[in-house]
């Protein structure tokens, strides 16, 4: 698979996340939200796909808005 097929895949998997917040209630996120707060802990590189993976799938709306509220902080 080709590093833009994996990209794409991975933007796939976060848009699809961010669809099921959506259907939760939390109208305005979208798949690149989902990609910042995933990958914001990915300080020294990215782990292996698997692990990528998991941490979308897994990603708890109540982590998501803490995430959400801090990122307004710093900004």
């Amino acid at each position: 698979m080709s590093i833009d097929e994996l990209n794409r895949q991975i933007e796939l998997l976060c848009d699809s996340k961010a669809e099921e917040y959506r259907m939760l209630g939390y109208e305005q996120v979208v798949g690149k939200d989902i990609w910042r707060c995933v990958s914001s802990k990915y300080k020294n590189g990215y782990p292996l796909l698997h692990v990528v993976v998991n941490d979308i799938l897994s990603l708890k709306p109540d982590k998501f808005m803490n995430w959400l509220m801090m990122e307004a902080y710093r900004g």
